[in-house]
């Protein structure tokens, strides 16, 4: 209670998803607390947040590994064995492209 109101204290009924929850379910959430603040209200209130949330880190992790194998289709990797460092330098961009690509489509809508 605060000056005479109740306030609830909400809490997620659903907490088994919520500690499967990895770096991309997270982002998600603090983007919809921080951004999207009723559409994050009602999904607490309704105890849909979990399953949602767990949902956007598995698509995230499904299209984490899909996303650099098509961008090896258009632009190879280099020769480990001749090159290391380039090897390196292009599979770092890959990933790096897949996060973003990630984050855009998925976690800041």
């Amino acid at each position: 209670m605060r000056n005479g109101y109740l306030i609830p204290n909400l809490t997620y009924k659903s907490s088994e998803q919520m500690e499967q929850l990895g770096k991309y379910g997270f982002l998600r959430r603090d983007y919809l607390k921080n951004y999207k603040n009723s559409l994050y209200q009602v999904m607490l209130l309704q105890d849909t947040i979990g399953e949602r949330l767990f949902e956007v880190e598995k698509v995230a992790r499904e299209r984490e590994d899909v996303i650099p194998k098509q961008l090896e289709e258009k632009e190879p990797l280099p020769d480990k064995e001749a090159d290391q460092m380039a090897w390196v330098r292009v599979a770092n961009q890959h990933r790096t492209i897949a996060e973003e690509i990630i984050l855009k489509e998925l976690i800041y809508v």
